[in-house]
C-alpha cells in the first residue's frame, strides 16, 4: 500500500495545479486583453491630440509638452505599471 502514495500525492498534486490553471488562465487573458484595449486607446487619443494640436491657433507650450511626455510614454511602452530602468542604464539617461 505504502507504494502507490508517491503515484497518488503526484495525482493530487497534478489535480490541484490543473484547477489554478483553469481558473486562472481566463483570467490572465482578460487581463492582457484589458491592457491591450487601454494601450490602443491611448494610441488613439495621443494621435487625436496631435491632430487638434495641429489645427489649434496659437500653440500653448504646456501642452506640447505634455503631449510630447505621452507621446514619450506610449512609445516606450511605459506608464504607471513598467518597472524603473536600474541605475546607470541607457533606458534611465536622459537623451543628450
Amino acid at each position: 500500500m505504502s507504494h502507490t502514495l508517491p503515484i497518488w500525492l503526484v495525482g493530487g498534486l497534478l489535480l490541484v495545479g490543473a484547477g489554478f490553471v483553469t481558473a486562472l488562465l481566463p483570467w490572465w487573458r482578460a487581463r492582457a486583453q484589458a491592457h491591450r484595449t487601454a494601450w490602443s486607446t491611448a494610441r488613439a487619443e495621443i494621435d487625436s491630440a496631435a491632430v487638434s494640436r495641429d489645427a489649434a491657433a496659437s500653440r500653448v507650450p504646456e501642452a506640447e509638452q505634455l503631449l510630447t511626455r505621452a507621446e514619450l510614454i506610449a512609445g516606450g511602452r511605459g506608464g504607471t505599471g513598467r518597472r524603473r530602468p536600474q541605475r546607470g542604464s541607457r533606458r534611465g539617461r536622459p537623451a543628450s
